[in-house]
Protein backbone atom coordinates (compact mmCIF):
# COMPACT_ATOMS: atom_id res chain seq x y z
CA UNK A 1 0.00 0.00 0.00
CA UNK A 2 1.54 2.89 -0.97
CA UNK A 3 -0.69 5.22 1.70
CA UNK A 4 -3.71 6.90 2.02
CA UNK A 5 -4.32 9.31 -0.25
CA UNK A 6 -6.68 11.41 -0.76
CA UNK A 7 -8.90 11.87 -4.02
CA UNK A 8 -10.54 15.10 -5.14
CA UNK A 9 -14.36 14.41 -4.51
CA UNK A 10 -14.10 11.34 -1.82
CA UNK A 11 -14.58 14.15 1.09
CA UNK A 12 -11.59 14.26 4.28
CA UNK A 13 -10.25 11.25 6.24
CA UNK A 14 -12.47 10.89 9.00
CA UNK A 15 -15.53 10.55 6.06
CA UNK A 16 -13.28 7.53 4.23
CA UNK A 17 -12.34 6.33 7.33
CA UNK A 18 -16.10 5.69 8.12
CA UNK A 19 -17.42 4.87 5.02
CA UNK A 20 -14.54 2.22 4.91
CA UNK A 21 -14.92 0.42 8.13
CA UNK A 22 -18.85 0.93 8.42
CA UNK A 23 -19.85 -2.74 7.82
CA UNK A 24 -17.99 -3.03 10.78
CA UNK A 25 -20.21 -0.41 12.66
CA UNK A 26 -23.09 -2.40 10.96
CA UNK A 27 -22.11 -5.75 13.44
CA UNK A 28 -22.71 -3.50 16.74
CA UNK A 29 -26.50 -3.57 15.81
CA UNK A 30 -26.64 -7.46 16.17
CA UNK A 31 -24.97 -7.23 19.89
CA UNK A 32 -27.40 -8.40 22.32
CA UNK A 33 -27.19 -4.66 24.45
CA UNK A 34 -28.02 -2.84 21.26
CA UNK A 35 -31.30 -5.08 20.07
CA UNK A 36 -32.30 -5.79 23.60
CA UNK A 37 -32.01 -1.63 23.76
CA UNK A 38 -33.60 -0.83 20.37
CA UNK A 39 -36.43 -3.12 21.51
CA UNK A 40 -36.96 -1.32 24.96
CA UNK A 41 -36.62 -4.58 26.74
CA UNK A 42 -33.67 -4.04 28.12
CA UNK A 43 -32.72 -5.07 31.81
CA UNK A 44 -32.30 -1.77 33.53
CA UNK A 45 -29.67 -2.75 35.13
CA UNK A 46 -27.33 -3.79 32.11
CA UNK A 47 -28.17 -0.01 30.92
CA UNK A 48 -27.19 1.46 33.64
CA UNK A 49 -23.53 -0.58 33.60
CA UNK A 50 -23.16 0.45 30.84
CA UNK A 51 -23.91 4.52 31.34
CA UNK A 52 -21.98 4.26 34.43
CA UNK A 53 -18.46 3.45 31.69
CA UNK A 54 -19.01 6.92 30.39
CA UNK A 55 -17.41 8.48 33.18
CA UNK A 56 -13.87 6.58 32.26
CA UNK A 57 -14.96 7.53 28.94
CA UNK A 58 -15.42 10.96 29.82
CA UNK A 59 -11.99 11.39 31.90
CA UNK A 60 -9.79 9.35 29.52
CA UNK A 61 -11.41 12.02 26.41
CA UNK A 62 -10.61 15.09 28.98
CA UNK A 63 -7.10 13.93 29.17
CA UNK A 64 -6.38 13.14 25.20
CA UNK A 65 -7.89 16.47 24.62
CA UNK A 66 -5.84 18.30 27.05
CA UNK A 67 -2.33 16.74 25.13
CA UNK A 68 -3.95 17.30 21.68
CA UNK A 69 -4.37 20.94 22.43
CA UNK A 70 -0.99 21.07 23.72
CA UNK A 71 0.64 19.39 20.61
CA UNK A 72 -1.97 21.70 18.07
CA UNK A 73 0.55 24.30 16.14
CA UNK A 74 -2.22 26.35 14.84
CA UNK A 75 -4.15 28.47 17.58
CA UNK A 76 -7.33 28.40 16.14
CA UNK A 77 -6.59 24.33 16.50
CA UNK A 78 -6.59 24.86 19.91
CA UNK A 79 -9.21 26.49 20.51
CA UNK A 80 -11.19 24.23 18.83
CA UNK A 81 -9.83 21.54 20.62
CA UNK A 82 -9.82 23.47 23.94
CA UNK A 83 -13.79 23.92 22.93
CA UNK A 84 -14.42 19.46 22.92
CA UNK A 85 -12.82 19.73 26.34
CA UNK A 86 -15.26 22.02 28.06
CA UNK A 87 -17.77 20.17 26.51
CA UNK A 88 -16.67 17.17 28.28
CA UNK A 89 -15.94 18.89 31.42
CA UNK A 90 -19.77 20.25 31.26
CA UNK A 91 -20.67 16.85 30.38
CA UNK A 92 -18.95 14.96 33.34
CA UNK A 93 -20.31 17.43 35.81
CA UNK A 94 -23.69 16.90 34.39
CA UNK A 95 -23.80 13.59 33.76
CA UNK A 96 -25.86 12.89 37.03
CA UNK A 97 -28.04 15.22 36.34
CA UNK A 98 -28.84 13.91 32.64
CA UNK A 99 -29.30 10.15 33.96
CA UNK A 100 -31.70 11.47 35.81
CA UNK A 101 -33.51 13.37 33.20
CA UNK A 102 -33.19 10.32 31.34
CA UNK A 103 -35.40 8.55 34.31
CA UNK A 104 -32.80 6.66 35.68
CA UNK A 105 -30.07 7.02 39.09
CA UNK A 106 -26.60 6.28 38.26
CA UNK A 107 -25.41 3.39 40.99
CA UNK A 108 -23.10 4.83 44.06
CA UNK A 109 -20.28 2.38 43.19
CA UNK A 110 -19.18 1.21 39.88
CA UNK A 111 -15.77 0.02 38.39
CA UNK A 112 -14.01 0.10 35.56
CA UNK A 113 -14.66 -2.72 32.63
CA UNK A 114 -11.68 -4.53 30.96
CA UNK A 115 -13.32 -3.25 27.92
CA UNK A 116 -13.30 0.23 28.73
CA UNK A 117 -9.84 0.17 29.83
CA UNK A 118 -8.61 -1.24 26.92
CA UNK A 119 -9.89 1.18 25.19
CA UNK A 120 -9.02 4.33 27.54
CA UNK A 121 -5.60 3.28 27.68
CA UNK A 122 -5.32 2.80 24.16
CA UNK A 123 -6.34 6.31 23.76
CA UNK A 124 -4.00 8.07 26.30
CA UNK A 125 -0.89 6.18 25.10
CA UNK A 126 -1.84 7.39 21.48
CA UNK A 127 -2.13 10.83 22.94
CA UNK A 128 0.83 10.90 24.47
CA UNK A 129 3.21 9.63 21.66
CA UNK A 130 2.96 6.08 22.40
CA UNK A 131 2.28 4.89 18.53
CA UNK A 132 3.29 1.88 17.58
CA UNK A 133 5.76 2.15 13.86
CA UNK A 134 6.00 6.07 15.39
CA UNK A 135 9.45 7.10 16.72
CA UNK A 136 10.04 10.47 18.58
CA UNK A 137 13.18 10.89 19.67
CA UNK A 138 13.60 13.04 22.79
CA UNK A 139 11.36 16.22 23.40
CA UNK A 140 8.73 16.65 20.64
CA UNK A 141 9.44 19.85 19.90
CA UNK A 142 8.72 20.68 16.25
CA UNK A 143 5.03 22.05 14.82
CA UNK A 144 4.87 18.85 12.60
CA UNK A 145 5.82 16.16 15.08
CA UNK A 146 3.13 18.12 17.52
CA UNK A 147 0.20 18.57 15.12
CA UNK A 148 1.08 14.99 14.30
CA UNK A 149 0.19 13.62 17.37
CA UNK A 150 -2.76 16.10 17.31
CA UNK A 151 -4.32 14.33 14.64
CA UNK A 152 -3.40 10.88 16.04
CA UNK A 153 -5.24 11.83 19.03
CA UNK A 154 -8.44 12.70 17.14
CA UNK A 155 -8.08 9.26 14.52
CA UNK A 156 -9.20 7.58 18.32
CA UNK A 157 -11.57 10.05 19.16
CA UNK A 158 -13.50 10.03 16.58
CA UNK A 159 -14.83 6.72 15.71
CA UNK A 160 -16.38 6.26 18.98
CA UNK A 161 -18.41 9.26 18.08
CA UNK A 162 -19.59 8.52 14.77
CA UNK A 163 -20.14 4.85 15.55
CA UNK A 164 -22.57 5.99 18.59
CA UNK A 165 -24.33 8.95 16.22
CA UNK A 166 -25.06 5.68 14.04
CA UNK A 167 -26.05 3.08 16.39
CA UNK A 168 -29.04 5.87 17.65
CA UNK A 169 -30.01 6.85 14.30
CA UNK A 170 -30.70 3.25 13.31
CA UNK A 171 -32.51 2.37 16.76
CA UNK A 172 -34.74 5.60 16.69
CA UNK A 173 -35.06 4.43 13.13
CA UNK A 174 -36.88 0.99 14.12
CA UNK A 175 -39.15 2.29 17.16
CA UNK A 176 -42.79 2.48 16.80
CA UNK A 177 -43.75 6.44 16.67
CA UNK A 178 -47.28 5.70 18.39
CA UNK A 179 -46.15 3.30 21.10
CA UNK A 180 -43.40 5.35 22.77
CA UNK A 181 -43.02 2.53 24.99
CA UNK A 182 -39.23 2.44 25.10
CA UNK A 183 -37.89 3.47 28.56
CA UNK A 184 -34.58 4.27 26.52
CA UNK A 185 -36.06 6.55 24.03
CA UNK A 186 -34.78 9.79 25.83
CA UNK A 187 -31.23 8.70 26.12
CA UNK A 188 -31.28 7.68 22.29
CA UNK A 189 -32.81 10.76 21.18
CA UNK A 190 -29.95 12.47 23.10
CA UNK A 191 -27.92 10.59 20.60
CA UNK A 192 -29.35 11.91 17.82
CA UNK A 193 -29.63 15.15 18.70
CA UNK A 194 -28.01 18.15 16.43
CA UNK A 195 -25.73 19.46 19.40
CA UNK A 196 -24.20 15.37 19.11
CA UNK A 197 -23.93 15.39 15.58
CA UNK A 198 -22.19 18.71 15.58
CA UNK A 199 -19.85 17.38 17.89
CA UNK A 200 -19.12 14.38 15.95
CA UNK A 201 -18.79 16.06 12.74
CA UNK A 202 -16.23 18.88 14.70
CA UNK A 203 -14.22 16.32 15.82
CA UNK A 204 -13.99 14.91 12.38
CA UNK A 205 -13.47 18.11 10.73
CA UNK A 206 -11.02 18.72 13.08
CA UNK A 207 -8.87 15.38 12.19
CA UNK A 208 -9.56 16.38 8.48
CA UNK A 209 -7.41 19.92 8.83
CA UNK A 210 -4.97 18.27 11.57
CA UNK A 211 -4.61 15.22 8.66
CA UNK A 212 -3.81 17.94 5.87
CA UNK A 213 -0.12 18.24 6.22
CA UNK A 214 0.47 14.22 7.18
CA UNK A 215 2.61 12.23 4.74
CA UNK A 216 1.24 9.10 2.96
CA UNK A 217 2.86 6.76 5.56
CA UNK A 218 1.56 8.97 8.34
CA UNK A 219 -2.16 8.96 6.76
CA UNK A 220 -1.91 5.23 7.05
CA UNK A 221 -1.26 5.15 10.70
CA UNK A 222 -4.51 7.50 11.12
CA UNK A 223 -6.25 4.90 9.77
CA UNK A 224 -4.74 1.78 12.04
CA UNK A 225 -5.42 3.81 14.87
CA UNK A 226 -9.23 5.10 13.73
CA UNK A 227 -9.86 1.04 13.43
CA UNK A 228 -8.34 -0.18 16.23
CA UNK A 229 -10.58 2.54 18.07
CA UNK A 230 -13.44 1.37 16.14
CA UNK A 231 -12.62 -2.31 16.83
CA UNK A 232 -12.22 -1.67 20.62
CA UNK A 233 -15.49 0.40 20.79
CA UNK A 234 -17.12 -2.63 19.28
CA UNK A 235 -15.45 -5.10 21.27
CA UNK A 236 -16.83 -2.06 24.76
CA UNK A 237 -20.73 -2.69 23.07
CA UNK A 238 -20.18 -6.26 22.93
CA UNK A 239 -19.35 -6.90 26.25
CA UNK A 240 -21.94 -5.07 28.14
CA UNK A 241 -23.39 -7.97 30.24
CA UNK A 242 -26.97 -9.67 30.11
CA UNK A 243 -29.06 -11.33 31.79
CA UNK A 244 -32.24 -12.03 29.75
CA UNK A 245 -32.98 -14.25 26.81
CA UNK A 246 -31.90 -12.82 23.69
CA UNK A 247 -32.53 -13.89 19.98
CA UNK A 248 -29.35 -12.91 18.72
CA UNK A 249 -26.12 -13.84 18.29
CA UNK A 250 -27.45 -17.29 17.84
CA UNK A 251 -24.46 -19.24 18.82
CA UNK A 252 -24.63 -18.04 21.88
CA UNK A 253 -27.76 -19.96 23.72
CA UNK A 254 -28.53 -20.39 27.54
CA UNK A 255 -29.21 -24.32 26.38
CA UNK A 256 -25.82 -26.66 28.10
CA UNK A 257 -26.14 -29.09 25.03
CA UNK A 258 -25.47 -25.66 22.38
CA UNK A 259 -26.81 -24.92 19.19
CA UNK A 260 -27.84 -26.74 17.03
CA UNK A 261 -27.47 -24.78 13.99
CA UNK A 262 -28.76 -26.24 10.33
CA UNK A 263 -27.72 -23.35 7.02
CA UNK A 264 -28.56 -23.57 4.06
CA UNK A 265 -26.93 -21.24 1.36
CA UNK A 266 -27.31 -20.23 -2.37
CA UNK A 267 -23.38 -20.25 -4.21
CA UNK A 268 -23.88 -18.13 -7.37
CA UNK A 269 -23.72 -14.32 -6.37
CA UNK A 270 -24.68 -15.02 -2.99
CA UNK A 271 -21.06 -17.09 -1.79
CA UNK A 272 -19.33 -16.25 -5.29
CA UNK A 273 -18.57 -12.41 -6.89
CA UNK A 274 -18.99 -14.15 -10.45
CA UNK A 275 -21.45 -16.28 -11.81
CA UNK A 276 -20.22 -20.02 -11.91
CA UNK A 277 -21.14 -20.43 -15.70
CA UNK A 278 -19.50 -17.31 -16.82
CA UNK A 279 -16.61 -18.99 -15.37
CA UNK A 280 -16.93 -22.42 -17.20
CA UNK A 281 -17.71 -20.35 -20.26
CA UNK A 282 -13.95 -18.68 -19.81
CA UNK A 283 -12.99 -22.20 -18.60
CA UNK A 284 -13.96 -23.54 -22.47
CA UNK A 285 -12.91 -20.65 -24.35
CA UNK A 286 -9.42 -21.03 -22.88
CA UNK A 287 -9.16 -24.45 -23.05
CA UNK A 288 -10.60 -23.81 -26.86
CA UNK A 289 -7.63 -21.03 -27.35
CA UNK A 290 -5.22 -23.81 -26.19
CA UNK A 291 -6.62 -26.29 -28.73
CA UNK A 292 -6.41 -24.19 -31.55
CA UNK A 293 -2.48 -24.23 -30.97
CA UNK A 294 -2.21 -27.75 -30.70
CA UNK A 295 -1.87 -30.77 -33.09
CA UNK A 296 -2.68 -33.62 -30.89
CA UNK A 297 -5.83 -35.58 -31.11
CA UNK A 298 -8.64 -35.17 -28.96
CA UNK A 299 -11.60 -37.20 -27.94
CA UNK A 300 -14.05 -34.39 -29.74
CA UNK A 301 -14.84 -32.80 -32.77
CA UNK A 302 -12.69 -29.56 -32.03
CA UNK A 303 -14.64 -25.90 -32.01
CA UNK A 304 -12.26 -22.54 -32.26
CA UNK A 305 -12.16 -20.55 -29.39
CA UNK A 306 -14.11 -17.68 -32.09
CA UNK A 307 -16.62 -20.22 -32.45
CA UNK A 308 -16.96 -21.18 -28.70
CA UNK A 309 -17.01 -17.36 -27.51
CA UNK A 310 -19.96 -16.90 -29.79
CA UNK A 311 -22.15 -20.03 -28.72
CA UNK A 312 -21.68 -19.05 -25.30
CA UNK A 313 -22.59 -15.17 -26.21
CA UNK A 314 -25.69 -16.22 -28.23
CA UNK A 315 -26.67 -18.92 -24.91
CA UNK A 316 -26.10 -16.31 -22.31
CA UNK A 317 -28.49 -13.43 -24.48
CA UNK A 318 -30.68 -15.65 -25.17
CA UNK A 319 -31.26 -16.73 -21.37
CA UNK A 320 -31.26 -13.66 -20.03
CA UNK A 321 -33.82 -12.47 -22.68
CA UNK A 322 -36.43 -15.78 -21.87
CA UNK A 323 -35.45 -15.31 -18.02
CA UNK A 324 -37.50 -11.96 -18.05
CA UNK A 325 -40.09 -12.94 -20.33
CA UNK A 326 -40.98 -16.27 -17.56
CA UNK A 327 -40.50 -13.66 -14.57
CA UNK A 328 -42.66 -11.17 -16.14
CA UNK A 329 -45.57 -13.67 -17.19
CA UNK A 330 -45.48 -15.04 -13.80
CA UNK A 331 -45.79 -11.95 -11.76
CA UNK A 332 -49.49 -11.05 -11.01
CA UNK A 333 -50.80 -7.79 -12.43
CA UNK A 334 -51.84 -6.50 -9.22
CA UNK A 335 -50.88 -7.66 -5.54
CA UNK A 336 -51.89 -10.35 -4.39
CA UNK A 337 -53.05 -8.50 -0.37
CA UNK A 338 -51.97 -10.92 1.48
CA UNK A 339 -48.75 -14.05 1.73
CA UNK A 340 -50.06 -16.30 -1.09
CA UNK A 341 -47.55 -19.20 -1.21
CA UNK A 342 -49.66 -21.26 -2.77
CA UNK A 343 -49.84 -18.90 -5.86
CA UNK A 344 -46.51 -18.70 -5.51
CA UNK A 345 -45.18 -22.03 -5.47
CA UNK A 346 -47.65 -22.38 -8.81
CA UNK A 347 -45.91 -19.54 -10.63
CA UNK A 348 -42.41 -20.70 -9.84
CA UNK A 349 -43.48 -24.31 -11.34
CA UNK A 350 -43.76 -22.67 -14.52
CA UNK A 351 -40.05 -20.89 -13.70
CA UNK A 352 -39.12 -24.49 -13.18
CA UNK A 353 -39.85 -25.47 -16.47
CA UNK A 354 -37.72 -22.87 -18.27
CA UNK A 355 -34.67 -23.56 -16.29
CA UNK A 356 -34.95 -27.13 -17.41
CA UNK A 357 -35.52 -26.42 -20.87
CA UNK A 358 -32.49 -24.09 -20.68
CA UNK A 359 -30.32 -26.48 -19.37
CA UNK A 360 -31.28 -28.96 -22.02
CA UNK A 361 -30.51 -26.27 -24.77
CA UNK A 362 -26.77 -25.61 -23.10
CA UNK A 363 -26.13 -29.53 -23.11
CA UNK A 364 -27.38 -29.57 -26.44
CA UNK A 365 -25.02 -26.86 -27.86
CA UNK A 366 -22.23 -28.90 -26.46
CA UNK A 367 -20.06 -25.65 -25.07
CA UNK A 368 -19.88 -27.88 -21.68
CA UNK A 369 -18.05 -31.02 -23.95
CA UNK A 370 -14.25 -31.34 -23.59
CA UNK A 371 -13.43 -29.47 -20.23
CA UNK A 372 -10.73 -30.62 -17.65
CA UNK A 373 -11.67 -31.80 -14.99
CA UNK A 374 -8.42 -30.03 -13.77
CA UNK A 375 -9.20 -26.48 -15.67
CA UNK A 376 -12.58 -26.85 -13.84
CA UNK A 377 -11.26 -27.54 -9.92
CA UNK A 378 -8.39 -24.49 -10.72
CA UNK A 379 -11.04 -22.28 -11.92
CA UNK A 380 -12.89 -23.35 -8.42
CA UNK A 381 -9.49 -22.65 -6.37
CA UNK A 382 -9.23 -19.17 -7.81
CA UNK A 383 -12.95 -18.43 -7.78
CA UNK A 384 -13.41 -15.09 -5.62
CA UNK A 385 -15.71 -14.69 -2.62
CA UNK A 386 -18.16 -12.57 -1.50
CA UNK A 387 -16.55 -10.28 1.08
CA UNK A 388 -16.43 -12.32 4.61
CA UNK A 389 -18.19 -14.99 3.41
CA UNK A 390 -15.52 -17.66 3.39
CA UNK A 391 -14.57 -16.55 7.01
CA UNK A 392 -18.18 -16.88 8.38
CA UNK A 393 -18.17 -20.75 7.20
CA UNK A 394 -15.15 -21.06 8.70
CA UNK A 395 -16.10 -20.03 11.79
CA UNK A 396 -19.44 -21.89 12.11
CA UNK A 397 -17.57 -25.26 11.59
CA UNK A 398 -15.18 -24.35 13.67
CA UNK A 399 -17.15 -23.11 16.99
CA UNK A 400 -17.37 -25.05 20.05
CA UNK A 401 -20.82 -25.43 21.55
CA UNK A 402 -22.37 -24.67 17.85
CA UNK A 403 -23.43 -27.68 16.51
CA UNK A 404 -23.45 -26.67 12.92
CA UNK A 405 -24.31 -28.76 9.54
CA UNK A 406 -23.55 -26.45 6.26
CA UNK A 407 -25.33 -26.81 2.87
CA UNK A 408 -24.96 -25.30 -0.07
CA UNK A 409 -27.63 -25.79 -2.56
CA UNK A 410 -26.80 -24.38 -6.15
CA UNK A 411 -27.99 -24.92 -9.91
CA UNK A 412 -24.39 -24.26 -10.79
CA UNK A 413 -23.50 -26.90 -13.38
CA UNK A 414 -20.49 -28.35 -12.04
CA UNK A 415 -19.82 -29.78 -8.15
CA UNK A 416 -16.55 -29.79 -8.74
CA UNK A 417 -16.39 -26.34 -9.21
CA UNK A 418 -18.02 -25.25 -5.75
CA UNK A 419 -16.22 -28.35 -4.37
CA UNK A 420 -12.87 -27.03 -5.22
CA UNK A 421 -13.44 -23.18 -4.19
CA UNK A 422 -15.02 -23.98 -0.71
CA UNK A 423 -11.84 -26.84 -0.37
CA UNK A 424 -9.36 -23.44 -0.59
CA UNK A 425 -11.35 -21.80 2.09
CA UNK A 426 -10.59 -24.93 3.86
CA UNK A 427 -13.94 -26.25 4.84
CA UNK A 428 -14.36 -29.12 2.63
CA UNK A 429 -15.38 -31.83 3.49
CA UNK A 430 -17.82 -30.81 6.26
CA UNK A 431 -19.49 -28.82 4.10
CA UNK A 432 -21.97 -30.06 2.17
CA UNK A 433 -23.04 -29.84 -1.91
CA UNK A 434 -25.94 -30.17 -3.63
CA UNK A 435 -25.61 -28.95 -7.09
CA UNK A 436 -26.29 -30.66 -10.67
CA UNK A 437 -22.80 -32.33 -11.96
CA UNK A 438 -20.58 -32.66 -15.30
CA UNK A 439 -19.87 -36.24 -15.77
CA UNK A 440 -16.36 -37.24 -17.57
CA UNK A 441 -14.50 -39.72 -20.15
CA UNK A 442 -11.39 -39.98 -18.41
CA UNK A 443 -10.64 -36.65 -17.15
CA UNK A 444 -12.64 -34.74 -20.03
CA UNK A 445 -16.28 -33.75 -19.70
CA UNK A 446 -18.67 -35.42 -22.28
CA UNK A 447 -20.74 -32.25 -22.27
CA UNK A 448 -24.04 -33.83 -20.27
CA UNK A 449 -25.14 -32.91 -17.42
CA UNK A 450 -26.56 -34.75 -14.37
CA UNK A 451 -29.57 -32.76 -13.24
CA UNK A 452 -29.43 -32.83 -9.77
CA UNK A 453 -31.01 -28.70 -9.14
CA UNK A 454 -32.33 -27.11 -11.74
CA UNK A 455 -35.28 -25.39 -10.40
CA UNK A 456 -37.31 -23.78 -6.92
CA UNK A 457 -38.64 -27.26 -6.65
CA UNK A 458 -35.35 -29.13 -6.61
CA UNK A 459 -33.96 -26.64 -4.16
CA UNK A 460 -37.26 -27.27 -1.69
CA UNK A 461 -36.65 -30.75 -2.24
CA UNK A 462 -32.83 -30.97 -1.56
CA UNK A 463 -34.17 -29.03 1.81
CA UNK A 464 -37.00 -30.72 3.42
CA UNK A 465 -34.97 -34.07 2.54
CA UNK A 466 -32.29 -32.71 4.59
CA UNK A 467 -34.59 -31.62 7.44
CA UNK A 468 -35.94 -35.09 7.86
CA UNK A 469 -32.84 -36.24 8.14
CA UNK A 470 -32.05 -34.62 11.28
CA UNK A 471 -32.20 -36.04 14.66
CA UNK A 472 -35.75 -35.55 15.67
CA UNK A 473 -35.55 -35.06 19.43
CA UNK A 474 -33.19 -31.81 19.77
CA UNK A 475 -33.81 -28.40 18.73
CA UNK A 476 -32.63 -26.84 15.66
CA UNK A 477 -32.52 -23.53 14.08
CA UNK A 478 -32.30 -23.32 10.33
CA UNK A 479 -31.28 -20.20 8.56
CA UNK A 480 -31.14 -20.16 4.59
CA UNK A 481 -28.67 -17.34 2.86
CA UNK A 482 -29.47 -16.86 -0.91
CA UNK A 483 -30.56 -13.74 -3.06
CA UNK A 484 -31.90 -15.46 -6.40
CA UNK A 485 -36.13 -16.02 -7.35
CA UNK A 486 -34.80 -20.04 -6.85
CA UNK A 487 -34.25 -19.42 -3.79
CA UNK A 488 -37.43 -18.02 -2.23
CA UNK A 489 -39.30 -21.22 -1.37
CA UNK A 490 -36.03 -22.11 0.93
CA UNK A 491 -36.19 -18.14 2.25
CA UNK A 492 -39.57 -18.45 3.14
CA UNK A 493 -39.66 -22.19 4.61
CA UNK A 494 -36.59 -21.71 6.92
CA UNK A 495 -36.67 -20.70 10.73
CA UNK A 496 -34.66 -17.31 9.31
CA UNK A 497 -34.67 -16.63 5.45
CA UNK A 498 -31.81 -14.23 4.87
CA UNK A 499 -31.73 -12.40 1.79
CA UNK A 500 -28.25 -10.58 0.94
CA UNK A 501 -27.77 -7.94 -1.84
CA UNK A 502 -31.97 -7.67 -2.49
CA UNK A 503 -32.51 -7.11 -6.18
CA UNK A 504 -35.13 -5.04 -7.84
CA UNK A 505 -36.46 -8.26 -9.66
CA UNK A 506 -36.96 -10.34 -6.58
CA UNK A 507 -38.72 -7.74 -3.94
CA UNK A 508 -41.26 -7.22 -7.03
CA UNK A 509 -42.10 -10.67 -7.58
CA UNK A 510 -42.02 -11.39 -3.94
CA UNK A 511 -43.94 -8.45 -3.01
CA UNK A 512 -46.89 -9.36 -5.33
CA UNK A 513 -47.20 -12.49 -3.41
CA UNK A 514 -47.64 -10.77 -0.12
CA UNK A 515 -43.56 -11.48 1.24
CA UNK A 516 -42.37 -8.67 3.47
CA UNK A 517 -38.67 -7.83 2.94
CA UNK A 518 -37.95 -6.46 6.55
CA UNK A 519 -34.03 -5.14 7.06
CA UNK A 520 -32.46 -8.47 9.82
CA UNK A 521 -32.38 -5.76 12.06
CA UNK A 522 -35.52 -4.51 12.67
CA UNK A 523 -36.77 -7.93 12.41
CA UNK A 524 -34.66 -8.94 15.63
CA UNK A 525 -35.71 -5.47 17.38
CA UNK A 526 -39.57 -6.68 16.99
CA UNK A 527 -38.62 -10.62 17.64
CA UNK A 528 -36.59 -9.30 20.75
CA UNK A 529 -39.88 -7.74 21.91
CA UNK A 530 -42.41 -10.98 21.16
CA UNK A 531 -39.26 -13.10 23.33
CA UNK A 532 -40.16 -10.20 26.07
CA UNK A 533 -43.62 -10.89 26.09
CA UNK A 534 -43.69 -14.78 26.10
CA UNK A 535 -43.01 -16.44 23.10
CA UNK A 536 -41.62 -15.53 19.15
CA UNK A 537 -45.23 -15.88 16.40
CA UNK A 538 -44.35 -17.39 13.31
CA UNK A 539 -43.31 -14.64 10.97
CA UNK A 540 -44.96 -16.27 7.87
CA UNK A 541 -44.16 -14.85 4.25
CA UNK A 542 -41.37 -12.56 6.05
CA UNK A 543 -37.82 -12.13 4.73
CA UNK A 544 -34.49 -10.25 6.30
CA UNK A 545 -32.56 -8.35 4.17
CA UNK A 546 -28.85 -7.64 4.56
CA UNK A 547 -26.02 -5.76 2.93
CA UNK A 548 -23.19 -7.71 3.82
CA UNK A 549 -21.61 -11.01 5.08
CA UNK A 550 -20.87 -8.98 8.41
CA UNK A 551 -24.22 -8.75 9.54
CA UNK A 552 -24.68 -12.57 9.05
CA UNK A 553 -21.91 -12.91 10.87
CA UNK A 554 -22.41 -10.76 13.89
CA UNK A 555 -26.26 -12.37 13.80
CA UNK A 556 -25.44 -15.98 14.13
CA UNK A 557 -21.73 -15.23 15.84
CA UNK A 558 -21.59 -12.31 17.40
CA UNK A 559 -18.38 -10.04 17.26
Amino acid sequence: MEGFQATPDDGGIAKRLWVKFKNESLCALYTPFIVCLASGTLDSKSFLHCISQDVYFLQAFAQAYELAEDFADDDEDKEAIRDLRKRVLRKLKDQDDLVREWGFELPNNSTCDSATVRYTDFLLATAAGKVEGEKFTGKIVTPFEKTRLAAYALSVIAPCMRLYSFLSKEIKSVLVPEENNNIYERWIDCLCSESFEAYASRIEDLLDKLSVCLTGEELDVVERLYHQAMKLELEFISAQPITQSTVTPISQVQEPAGCNLTMFCDFDMTCSAVDSSALLADVAIIAAAKSDLDDCETLYPRVSAADLRATWSNLSSKYIEEYEQCIESIIPSEAVGRFDYEGLCKALEQLSDFERSANDMVVRSGVLRGLSQEDIKRAGERLIFQNGCKNIFQEILGTENLHADVHVLSYCWSGDLIRSAFSSAGVLPVLNVHSNELPYEGSVTTGDMIKKMESPMDKLQAFNDILKSRESNSKHTTVYVGGSVGDLLCLLNADVGIVIGLSAGLRRLGEQFGISFVPLFSGLVTKQRELAEGGLKGMSGILYTVSSWSEIHAFILGL
